[in-house]
């Protein structure tokens, strides 16, 4: 696993397929066991090892004394070769507010540049405000939607049934 120029004084790395297990194990943690052992094993199944397999090169871990304290999963569309994609990103609780989050998705649209990517999208579910909020910061707009909740535009059953998402889009 490489090293990477590091963000906010924090070393950075390349996730690996060793790195699967401690960072489901900060989930719970840093979702303070939001939805209890059903809500652990959903965050569990969005982030399957798989994605520690095979866009490990587009994604980025960075450390502080050997612990975990942020993380993105992130991949450069196979079919939409314009496109790159933020799968899923944590930040440590106590690392909140201190600009590691954004650093990380500058990191990520500096990848996606680099490798003739002209669009970044995302995802957020529809009541976790903060995400929107955070996204719209970061210049992603909120796409048009046939549905809305709370007066945002939601892309229905995105997920799933019942599973409505809010769907971003970054022009870089």
């Amino acid at each position: 696993m490489s090293t990477l120029p590091p963000l906010l004084g924090h070393p950075v790395r390349h996730p690996g397929p060793d790195d699967h297990l401690p960072v489901l194990a900060v989930l719970d943690e840093w979702w303070g066991g939001l939805g209890g052992e059903e809500g652990s094993r959903q965050r569990a199944l969005l982030l399957p090892k798989l994605m520690f397999q095979h866009f490990t090169g587009s994604s980025f871990l960075v450390t502080a004394d050997e612990r975990i304290v942020a993380f993105l999963i992130g991949f450069l569309s196979p079919s939409r070769p314009a496109e790159s994609y933020i799968h899923f990103v944590g930040v440590d609780p106590a690392e909140r507010g201190r600009g590691l989050g954004a650093a990380l998705y500058e990191r990520f649209f500096a990848y996606s540049r680099a490798h003739g990517r002209s669009v970044v999208r995302a995802i957020t579910s529809p009541v976790n405000k903060g995400s929107h909020a955070f996204h719209t910061r970061m210049g992603f707009v909120t796409e048009p939607g046939p549905k809305e909740f709370e007066g945002l535009p939601v892309q229905p059953d995105y997920d799933g049934p019942g599973l409505d998402r809010l769907s971003f889009r970054k022009d870089l």
